[in-house]
C-alpha cells in the first residue's frame, strides 16, 4: 500500500471535521486580482460582503499576509500525489470499484496537496447573518464523477455532494465554522463545480451569489482550467432553481402553439375539401362549371 493510501485511510477513518473559531476583530482583508494556480497548502471558499455586495471568494492562505480572490482567478491543482486506490472498505463504493484510481484531497491536511475548506468567518458575514449560510452545488462539468464527503464516527463517510446523484444538492454552513472534508475526482482533467451560497441576515434581507470552481486533476497543465467556460448557474437540464411558474409559462406557451396549429391545419383541411367537392361537381355529366342542375 502506497504512502499516500496509508495517509488518506488513515485520516478517512480518524479525522473529524475541522472547526475553528474566528480570531476576534480580524479585519477582512481586500480582493487581490490575476490568475493563480494553488496546488499545495490551505485554502477555503466562503462568502463575504465586499463592495459591490455579498459574493462567493476564496481566501487563499498560501499567500502571506492571506488574501481573498475571486473563484475565477484559481485553479485547484489536485497532483498526482493525492492519487489513490479506492479502499475495499463496502463504505466506500460510491468512489468507485476497490483498486480503482481516485484523486483525494483529504480531510486532513497532507504534504504536498492542496488542502481545500470552507468557512462563514469573513467579519462582514459573522457579524450580519442571522444563523447559516446555505451552500449549494448546482452543477459540475468534468471526465468523471465528483464527491465531496465528511468523515463520521468511526470512520463511516458522510457524502455532503455526490454526482452521481440529481443536482442541486445543499447544505447547512453554520455562522463562524471552518470545515474540511474530503474533495474526490474519479478521473484525471478539468472540473467545473457551479456553486451557489445564500442566507438572510438580521434585517430580514435574502443574500445570493453563484461562482464557479475550478479543479485541475492529474498531470495536465493546470492552467488550460481558465479558459474552459463554466456551466448555467444552475447546471444541465430542469433544477430545483427553476421557478416553477417559468416552468408552468413554457408548458402553457407549448400547449398554446399546439392548438394553434391544429386550428390551422383543421382550416386547411375544411379549405381542401370544399375545392375538392367543387372541382368533382364541376365534372359531372348534365352539369355546366360553375352551373346547377336546374340549367340541364
Amino acid at each position: 500500500m502506497s504512502t499516500a493510501l496509508l495517509s488518506v485511510t488513515g485520516a478517512l477513518c480518524l479525522a473529524l471535521p475541522t472547526a475553528v473559531p474566528a480570531a476576534a476583530g480580524t479585519a477582512a482583508p481586500g480582493t487581490t486580482a490575476g490568475h493563480t494556480v494553488v496546488s499545495d497548502g490551505h485554502i477555503d471558499i466562503g462568502p463575504r460582503f465586499t463592495e459591490s455586495g455579498w459574493t462567493v471568494q476564496m481566501r487563499d492562505d498560501t499567500a502571506d499576509p492571506a488574501v481573498w480572490r475571486d473563484t475565477d482567478d484559481v485553479v485547484l491543482q489536485v497532483r498526482d500525489a493525492a492519487r489513490i486506490e479506492v479502499p475495499e472498505a463496502e463504505e466506500f463504493g460510491f468512489l468507485g470499484a476497490p483498486g480503482d484510481d481516485v484523486w483525494v484531497l483529504p480531510q486532513a491536511q497532507q504534504k504536498g496537496v492542496v488542502w481545500p475548506g470552507w468557512n462563514s468567518q469573513d467579519p462582514t458575514v459573522t457579524a450580519a447573518v442571522e444563523r447559516e449560510v446555505t451552500w449549494e452545488l448546482t452543477g459540475v462539468t468534468g471526465p468523471g464523477d465528483f464527491v465531496l464527503f465528511l468523515n463520521g464516527a468511526f470512520g463511516s463517510p458522510q457524502i455532503v455532494f455526490d454526482t452521481a446523484e440529481r443536482l442541486p444538492q445543499e447544505t447547512g454552513i453554520e455562522v463562524n465554522s471552518h470545515v474540511h472534508g474530503n474533495w474526490a475526482f474519479t478521473e484525471p482533467g478539468t472540473y467545473l463545480l457551479d456553486v451557489r451560497m445564500s442566507a438572510r441576515t438580521k434585517d430580514g434581507r435574502t443574500h445570493d451569489s453563484r461562482r464557479t470552481l475550478r479543479f485541475s486533476v492529474g498531470p495536465q497543465n493546470p492552467e488550460k482550467a481558465f479558459a474552459q467556460q463554466p456551466n448555467s448557474p444552475v447546471g444541465s437540464g430542469t433544477s430545483a432553481d427553476t421557478p416553477w411558474w417559468t416552468i408552468t409559462g413554457v408548458a402553457a406557451a407549448a400547449i398554446a402553439a399546439t392548438v394553434l396549429i391544429l386550428v390551422v391545419l383543421r382550416r386547411r383541411r375544411r379549405g381542401d375539401r370544399e375545392d375538392g367537392t367543387a372541382t368533382a361537381q364541376a365534372g359531372v355529366p348534365g352539369t355546366a362549371e360553375g352551373g346547377t342542375d336546374e340549367s340541364a
